[in-house]
C-alpha cells in the first residue's frame, strides 16, 4: 500500500519516516524550504532537526502528486484541516486523521469534517501517546488506530504497526478524536499549574479531574469509556500532562508564569492545538449539558484572565462527591 502524508511538521515528517519503512511515501508540505531541504539533506531541519529521513520520502509542494497514493495520512493541524482536504485528490481513497482537535465555527471532530468534503473516503484516526521525535527515532511506541471498517483496520495495522510500532485496533472512531482533543486542553491546564509553582499534588488534581471531565463529555457524544480509558484518552492525556515536550504544556507553562497568551501564541511555528480547541470545546460541552471546570479555567487564562483569580474560582467551588 503506497502511503501519502499530507503535512510536514513534526508528526507528519515522524509519520512519514514511519510509512517509509514499507516502501516509497509521499510527503507534502506547505514550506518550499522544508520540500527542498529534505530532498536535498535528507533532514527537516525546521521541524524535526538532527533526524536523518529515509530515501523512500518522496518531499512534494503540490498535492496531486499524492494522486498515485492508495492511503491519505492527514497530518495538518485542525483549524487547517477543512481547507488542505479540499484542493487534496481523496476521492475514494481512506483518510487516516491524525491532527487532534475540533474545528472552530462548526465544533466539528476531524472525521466529521473529513466526512462533510469527502463522504465516499473512508475515515481511520490515528491518536496515542506519541511525541514526534521518539517515533521518528523508532523507540517503542503504542497507538490507536480507530476504523469502523474491520478489513480497513485490519489492512492499515498491518501497513503501519511492526517493529517498535505497536497498534492497537478500535471501531470507536469518536471516542479516539475525543481523547485527543480534549487531552490538549488538560495539558495547557497542566502546564498552568507548573509555570505557576503550584506543586505536584495540584499537578496530579488537575490531571484527575481532567480526565473526569473527558470521560463525561466523551460518554456524553457517544464516546466508549474503554476508549478513554486507553492509548488515545488516559495514555495521551498522561504523556502531555507533564513534559515540555508537549507544545501545548510548554504554552501553559507560559500561561502559569504571566505571559500574555497572545505573545506566547506569537512566538510559535508550531501548533499549540489546545488553544484553538479550548472555547471550542468549552461550548460544545455547555451545549451538551456537561460540567467542564478544568477547560472553563483554560478558556479564561486564553482571554486574558488573571492566574489568581483563575486558581481561586477553581478552589471556591461548591464541593461534590467524586
Amino acid at each position: 500500500m503506497r502511503l501519502g502524508v499530507i503535512g510536514a511538521g513534526a508528526w507528519g515528517t515522524a509519520l512519514a519516516q514511519l510509512c517509509a519503512a514499507g516502501g516509497e511515501t509521499w510527503l507534502w508540505a506547505r514550506e518550499a524550504e522544508v520540500v527542498a531541504a529534505i530532498e536535498r539533506d535528507r533532514e527537516n531541519p525546521l521541524f524535526l532537526p538532527g533526524v536523518p529521513l529515509s530515501p523512500a520520502i518522496c518531499a512534494t509542494g503540490d498535492l496531486a502528486d499524492l494522486a498515485a497514493c492508495e492511503a491519505l495520512l492527514v497530518v495538518v493541524p485542525a483549524q487547517h484541516l477543512r481547507a488542505v482536504l479540499a484542493g487534496a485528490p481523496v476521492g475514494a481513497r481512506p483518510l487516516i486523521l491524525c491532527a487532534k482537535g475540533i474545528e472552530a465555527g462548526s465544533g466539528k471532530l476531524m472525521s466529521e469534517v473529513a466526512a462533510e468534503l469527502h463522504p465516499e473516503a473512508p475515515r481511520a484516526v490515528l491518536s496515542g501517546p506519541s511525541f514526534a521525535r521518539e517515533v521518528a527515532e523508532g523507540k517503542p511506541t503504542a497507538l490507536t488506530l480507530a476504523c469502523a471498517d474491520t478489513a480497513l483496520r485490519a489492512a492499515l495495522i498491518a501497513r503501519l504497526g511492526g517493529g517498535a510500532l505497536r497498534l492497537y485496533g478500535s471501531s470507536d472512531v469518536i471516542g479516539a478524536e475525543i481523547g485527543g482533543a480534549v487531552k490538549n486542553v488538560l495539558a495547557i491546564a497542566c502546564g498552568v499549574v507548573a509555570g505557576a509553582g503550584l506543586g505536584e499534588n495540584a499537578r496530579a488534581a488537575t490531571l484527575a479531574r481532567g480526565f473526569a471531565e473527558m470521560t463525561r463529555f466523551g460518554v456524553a457524544r457517544g464516546a466508549r469509556m474503554e476508549t478513554l480509558t486507553g492509548l488515545s484518552g488516559l495514555g495521551d492525556l498522561v504523556l502531555t500532562c507533564g513534559s515540555t515536550q508537549s507544545r501545548n504544556f510548554s504554552l501553559g507553562m507560559g500561561l502559569g508564569a504571566g505571559r500574555a497568551a497572545t505573545a506566547l501564541l506569537a512566538d510559535r511555528r508550531s501548533v499549540a492545538e489546545g488553544a484553538a480547541t479550548a472555547p471550542v470545546l468549552r461550548d460544545a460541552a455547555r451545549a451538551t449539558g456537561v460540567e467542564m471546570p478544568v477547560v472553563d479555567a483554560v478558556c479564561a487564562l486564553l482571554e486574558g484572565a488573571r492566574i489568581e483569580a483563575v486558581i481561586e474560582a477553581l478552589l471556591s467551588r461548591p464541593l461534590r462527591e467524586e
